[in-house]
């Protein structure tokens, strides 16, 4: 009898990691009405919390979490500086990419969370 508060303490964990995972994933789907700045604030939480999730299958998400993050900010940088640069056209190929990137990892990682599964990277 005594493992099933103990099982449900973990499932209760596990639960509200999932919520917390499925914030970020929001927060990334935010970032382009709000100019970006959900995706750091979901990257902060990421990190806040990683210690959380280690030895979980929610660990994946936030790894994917963060490397999206950090994908995008860096395509948006390179874009930017070579707008800055004048090739527009190359600018927008980079900022496409970039964009249709973001979109894919936050679509795949969703749809892993949803069926309780880490993502395959």
């Amino acid at each position: 009898m005594s493992e099933l508060p103990n099982d449900q303490s973990e499932a209760e964990k596990l639960s509200a990691l999932k919520r917390l995972a499925t914030s970020v994933y929001l927060l990334q789907l935010l970032s382009f009405a709000f100019a970006g700045l959900p995706l750091l604030a979901g990257v902060f939480i990421n990190f806040m919390n990683r210690d959380d999730v280690q030895g979980t299958w929610v660990e994946s998400h936030f790894n994917w979490q963060i490397q999206t993050a950090w994908m995008t900010l860096a395509g948006f940088a390179v874009s930017g500086l070579i707008l800055y640069m004048g090739m527009i056209e190359v600018a927008m190929i980079i900022l496409t990419i970039t964009v249709l990137l973001l979109v894919y990892r936050i679509v795949v990682g969703w749809i892993a969370l949803s069926g309780n599964r880490a993502v395959k990277e």
